[in-house]
């Protein structure tokens, strides 16, 4: 299995795209439960360019009714991303000094668990800004939301059957 580049430019040229809009080839879940990883997995998927159909534990979206958990919810990417040893973009959890454009950065709660999923599209005077769905934003300082904890996820690379 060969490991390719990830594409961090596509992947914030789709974020700057649909932002404030919604690709019609997805489905819009602002409305049961967020739309926020949908809208990270396809910019990833536009700096990737390749899915996972690992059936349960892969990373792919077909259509609203035939996708994995991990192309929509919060912590299930977050698995998906970390512990891919197939096809498809890989990551780690890193501090978010590290962060670059393209990669991902989650919010959580006290609590523990993890809610949202904003994507990363630009540095300004040491802040991180980003990109998100379900409460739209493009530009947004990540630390213009509330949160009680935060992890970041750098994108090492995406790999293909060669």
């Amino acid at each position: 299995m060969e490991t390719f580049a990830y594409d961090r430019n596509s992947a914030v040229q789709y974020a700057k795209k649909w932002a404030y809009r919604r690709n019609p080839a997805f489905y819009d879940f602002s409305k049961i439960g967020g739309d926020c990883t949908n809208f990270a997995s396809q910019c990833i998927f536009a700096g990737a360019g390749i899915m996972n159909f690992t059936p349960v534990y892969g990373w792919y979206y077909l259509s609203a009714n035939d996708r994995t958990a991990s192309w929509t919810g919060v912590e299930y990417l977050y698995h998906f991303l970390t512990r891919n040893e197939g096809v498809g973009p890989f990551a780690k959890e890193v501090p978010l000094s590290e962060l670059e454009i393209g990669d991902v950065v989650q919010l959580g709660r006290e609590t523990g668990d993890f809610y949202h999923t904003p994507f990363v599209v630009g540095f300004r005077r040491g802040q991180i800004l980003v990109a998100a769905h379900s409460y739209d934003a493009y530009d947004k300082p990540l630390q213009s939301y509330s949160f009680d904890r935060v992890r970041g996820l750098h994108i090492l690379g995406v790999r293909m059957d060669g």
